[in-house]
């Protein structure tokens, strides 16, 4: 087909033409030019009862513990890198897959350099330690001068591990309190924030961590009672939601599950 000038066409089709041209290379531009975006999806769980990275996660000293049974898994999401060059194929690719999430960068990470993100991330993770601790012997009534707790975690940073944390320090020093152990033998996942009183607030990504849950052999997920509806839009077959909003509540959750009393859903 012979070229054609734009000369030879009428007005409004070389207006037309321009208009096509531009948009063009603007999609070109746009589909090249890295985006202020990240890319999640479902990360690692890890039983806070057991072992990570050869540690426990969980030691105490000052008080005797019992030997735990089942598995109370923490849940994270893994995110494109703060450095990573995130492009418009990438972010249309995440919003059409179930087992992806396209969030603000900003949403993910704080701080504006690696180090500056990897400290907050410390930091948070830090704070999270020591209020679970605290909310836990609070609710078992300990006093943190007798009884320490140690908590290690590999490769894992911010709060949202809160919730798994004091649950797991209360199951390994009280279980439900009869003898019996929090996860009735189960494979129980979840996540949450945990202040020193034992409040439980929201975390974000909770869709991504229902999966990893699910993919890791949990059949029961305690969610901030907030993010219910975050947690059912994605929900895996054969995985129980259970709201919650307290620590205390939590407990009492998991030891009507087991006993076969009454337990909150989503």
């Amino acid at each position: 087909m012979p070229a054609v000038s734009l000369r030879a066409l009428s007005p409004r089709a070389r207006i037309l033409a321009v208009c096509t041209a531009l948009v063009v290379v603007l999609l070109a531009v746009a589909a090249l030019a890295p985006l202020p975006f990240t890319v999640a999806q479902p990360g690692t769980t890890v039983n806070v009862l057991g072992a990570d990275g050869g540690k426990q996660v969980i030691t105490i000293s000052g008080s005797d513990t019992r030997k735990t049974k089942g598995q109370l898994r923490m849940t994270t999401i893994a995110a494109t890198g703060p450095d990573a060059t995130v492009r418009l194929g990438d972010v249309l690719s995440g919003w059409f897959r179930t087992d992806r999430a396209v969030l603000p960068r900003e949403a993910v990470y704080v701080g504006d350099t690696t180090e500056e993100i990897q400290q907050h991330n410390a930091d948070e993770m830090r704070k999270s330690q020591n209020t679970a601790t605290s909310a836990a012997l609070g609710y078992l009534h300990k006093s943190p001068g007798d009884v320490k707790v140690k908590l290690r975690l590999a490769d894992v940073g911010g709060p949202s591990a809160g919730l798994l944390f004091s649950l797991g320090i209360v199951n390994k020093l009280d279980g439900d309190g009869r003898g019996g152990d929090l996860t009735g033998g189960r494979t129980i996942a979840g996540t949450g924030t945990i202040d020193a009183r034992g409040k439980v607030g929201a975390v974000g990504g909770v869709p991504l961590k229902t999966q990893a849950a699910k993919r890791d052999g949990a059949t029961v997920f305690l969610v901030p009672k907030a993010e219910c509806k975050d947690a059912e839009a994605e929900q895996p077959k054969g995985l129980r939601l259970i709201p919650v909003t307290t620590l205390d509540g939590a407990v009492q959750a998991l030891n009507n599950l087991r006993s076969g009393g009454a337990v909150p859903h989503c």
